[in-house]
């Protein structure tokens, strides 16, 4: 099981009342969603060298509880989805401290070419489709 991303909320990322604005959940999925790749062992830097991108297409974030400025909060991501032309990814956000549920939320991807074109790992790059094939089984997170 891969270890989750945790956060410390900045001054800069809250308002007034020192609470986080949810426009920064999102931005922490993807840091999570960088972190969790990277521990697969194909980050995102490297998935970009082999010609791969994986665009963004779809994201949604359900708010349950406020951070708060200073507080550390740990993001499980995980594929929720897996079908080799597309994947969606869910987080969760919990306080580091007393568990409490932030929020939760998914994003869909799909991938891409150099030429911004869609493709099939498991035709284009087989070993780079075995890794998410693996991470989408132990999740049980399969699709054909």
């Amino acid at each position: 099981m891969q270890q989750p991303y945790c956060h410390v909320v900045q001054y800069y990322e809250t308002d007034q009342m020192g609470v986080a604005h949810h426009s920064n959940y999102i931005r922490w999925f993807e840091e999570a969603r960088v972190f969790w790749m990277d521990q697969m062992g194909f980050g995102y830097d490297e998935m970009e060298r082999s010609g791969i991108s994986s665009p963004v297409i779809e994201v949604q974030c359900r708010y349950r509880s406020s951070a708060r400025f200073h507080e550390k909060v740990c993001i499980d991501a995980s594929i929720q989805r897996f079908t080799g032309t597309r994947m969606t990814i869910s987080y969760r956000v919990t306080d580091e401290k007393t568990g409490a549920l932030r929020a939760e939320g998914e994003s869909s991807h799909c991938f891409v070419n150099r030429a911004g074109r869609p493709i099939s790992l498991k035709k284009e790059q087989p070993d780079v489709f075995a890794l998410f094939q693996a991470q989408a089984q132990s999740a049980g997170a399969m699709e054909r």
